[in-house]
Parts: C-alpha cells; sequence; structure tokens
C-alpha cells in the first residue's frame, strides 16, 4: 500500500513511520514541506505524493494554548482536515484521522463509546470536533480514530515529565479528579496498521486498556521507575487554575475496536513498563 503520513516527525507520526514502513511503501510530510491550513499546499502534496492511503497525524495539541491561540488551533484541528479531505477527494483514497476523548464533557459516567453525543469543554476539544465533521463531511473513504493521553518515544509527554520533576524534588502535585486511559503511541500505530489492513471504516476508540487518573498515573510511573522516595500527592483541577477546563472521566470504550479486530488494546500499565525499557529508564524484560 502507499501510504502519505502527514506529520510525520511528531510522536504518533514517528511511530506510524517505523511500524507502517516494514510492510509499505510510506512517504511521509510535516510543517517544513507543506501548510495544512493551505489548501493549496494539500493538493500539490497528495498529488506528489499519489497515496492510496493518507494518515493525517498532524495537530496542534497545546490544549491550555488553544485557549489564547484559536485562529491557529482552528486553522490545523479544523479547517486542516477540511483541506486534506478535499485534496483526497475523487482520488480513491484512505483518509485516517485521529481525534480525542476532549470532543466529550467527562460527564458520563461510564466509558464513551462511539456514538455518545459531544460536547467538548474546552477550545482544543471544540477544534477537533470541528475536524471530525469536516472529515464525515467531505471524505470520500475514512478512518476516524479518537484516542486518549497519548505519550511516545518522540517529543514531549506526561511519563518524561514526572520522571523529570521527580529528579528535581521530592514532593509532586498531580490532580486525582481527572480520569482517563495513558496510551502509548507504538501501540496506537500498531492499531492503526490492523485497522487500515482490514475493511474497517467509520469511528473507532482507541487507547490502551484500563483507567486511571493523572495522579495514579504519575505514582505508577515512578514506582516502575524505581523512585518511592518522591511523594505524589492528590489535588484538585482547580488548583492549577489552568486556562482550559479537562473532563473529569473521558475513558473511551474499545468494545468496537476489539470486536472488529479481534484484538484487545494491552493495558496501560504493560504499555508503561514497554516504554520505560524502551527509553532505557527499566532494564528490559
Amino acid at each position: 500500500m502507499r501510504i502519505l503520513i502527514l506529520g510525520h516527525k511528531g510522536m504518533l507520526g514517528s511511530d506510524l513511520m517505523l511500524r507502517l514502513a516494514q510492510a509499505h511503501e510510506v512517504t511521509g510530510r510535516d510543517v517544513d514541506a507543506f501548510d495544512i491550513a493551505s489548501e493549496g499546499d494539500c493538493r500539490r502534496v497528495v498529488q506528489e505524493c499519489a497515496p492510496q492511503t493518507v494518515i493525517n497525524a498532524a495537530a496542534y495539541t497545546n490544549v491550555d494554548g488553544c485557549e489564547t491561540d484559536r485562529d491557529a488551533c482552528f486553522a490545523v484541528n479544523a479547517a486542516g482536515v477540511k483541506n486534506v479531505a478535499l485534496a483526497c477527494r475523487g482520488r480513491g483514497i484512505t483518509l485516517v484521522h485521529f481525534s480525542t476523548d476532549y470532543i466529550f464533557a467527562g460527564r458520563k459516567g461510564s466509558d464513551y463509546d462511539e456514538e455518545d453525543p459531544p460536547a467538548p469543554l474546552n477550545v482544543y476539544g471544540a477544534s477537533k470536533l470541528e475536524g471530525e465533521r469536516h472529515l464525515r463531511d467531505l471524505a470520500d473513504d475514512y478512518l476516524l480514530i479518537r484516542t486518549a493521553w497519548l505519550y511516545g518515544r518522540h517529543g514531549k509527554n506526561f511519563v518524561q515529565t514526572i520522571l523529570r520533576k521527580a529528579a528535581e524534588v521530592e514532593r509532586l502535585e498531580v490532580v486525582d479528579d481527572q480520569v482517563g486511559s495513558p496510551t502509548y503511541s507504538r501501540h496506537l500505530a500498531a492499531a492503526v496498521e490492523l485497522l487500515i489492513a482490514g475493511p474497517h471504516r467509520g469511528v473507532f476508540h482507541v487507547t490502551n486498556s484500563g483507567s486511571c487518573s493523572w495522579c495514579e498515573f504519575a505514582r505508577t510511573i515512578l514506582a516502575y521507575a524505581g523512585l518511592d522516595g518522591v511523594a505524589v500527592m492528590p489535588i484538585d483541577s482547580g488548583k492549577l487554575a489552568r486556562a482550559a477546563a479537562r473532563p473529569g472521566r473521558s475513558v473511551l470504550s474499545g468494545a468496537k475496536y476489539a470486536a472488529a479486530t479481534g484484538q484487545q488494546m494491552p493495558p496501560w500499565q504493560e504499555a508503561l513498563r514497554e516504554y520505560l525499557a524502551e527509553t532505557g529508564v527499566i532494564p528490559r524484560s
């Protein structure tokens, strides 16, 4: 399969390149080669690469930054999706795009499935939801994958932040009133490969299985890394006074993905151990 990955130098894009290049003809384009906010640039890149599948891993992901830079956020996360969909339209191209648990308000009280109504609490979530709508309206053939709490080997992430701070202080404060599913980008890339290899289209929720609060996630990171001497204290998210509101419980149900592929996503604890081993924090087992 000829695959074009947009945003191939980012956290997810890098892992998609590594994974998919083993069995497919993969090309990548990033911000240094095209502007996703330009319809003309998107058409040019698609014409140059002549892919059968386009994977859009480009995104504006600074959740708090989106609150003060709304135009740039929507230019990438919403208009950018429209531009890519129009560039693919009429060419027999499957468009794969990623969205987020932050399109939900987090008040359901149980896991969100693919048909639950969205109600974003912040600009980032609103921009991603608008991107979803463009995808549905304009793409001839699409796969929309919603994921959550992503971390990986390329780029900044929560795991590295906790490890860095633990080397500097003996006490950390981490919110415990937000619950989700930490997801290793390498595992997400493997799930993408499985989905595009089959006749799977439409919307899928894909995260590592299980859930936790950010506080529990931080404590587990330090425990696995052998840094039990650092105390992690739970706090309410309101204490941080962050620009963007976050959903309280935004766990995504993986039931549809498991039923469609016959595969369960690995538990988040297993994924974390694998990540820490691959980044040299703990020995490989």
